[in-house]
């Protein structure tokens, strides 16, 4: 029943809302099963931050030793990726957590 209303982004690395109707095609109870999910769900979208934050500083360190120019154009991508990524997490944790009949979560 979880997959109905949630699916798994590999490059976030939390679940996110993927609702197949309308917000108000969703029974009371339906709706308020989706939120509380939600709720825990966005709730441990600071931990992930944290844990790519904590990835960023390793590879900053690293990039801070490194000589080699080819390398440390990887190592300065894959953090830009990575920040990008805790952006799109800030994004997601701040949205809207009440849901009206005009409105609903996007995946």
């Amino acid at each position: 029943m979880f997959q109905d209303y949630f699916s798994y982004d590999e490059r976030l690395g939390i679940f996110l809302p993927s609702l197949k109707l309308d917000w108000e095609d969703y029974s009371h109870d339906q709706q308020q099963m989706i939120l509380t999910e939600w709720e825990y769900i966005r709730g441990g979208i600071p931990d992930q931050i944290t844990r790519l934050e904590f990835t960023i500083n390793h590879k900053q360190e690293l990039l801070n030793h490194e000589s080699d120019f080819v390398l440390s154009c990887k190592l300065n991508s894959e953090i830009a990726e990575l920040a990008s990524i805790i952006n799109d997490l800030w994004i997601w944790f701040r949205s809207n957590q009440q849901m009206s009949n005009d409105t609903k979560i996007h995946g």
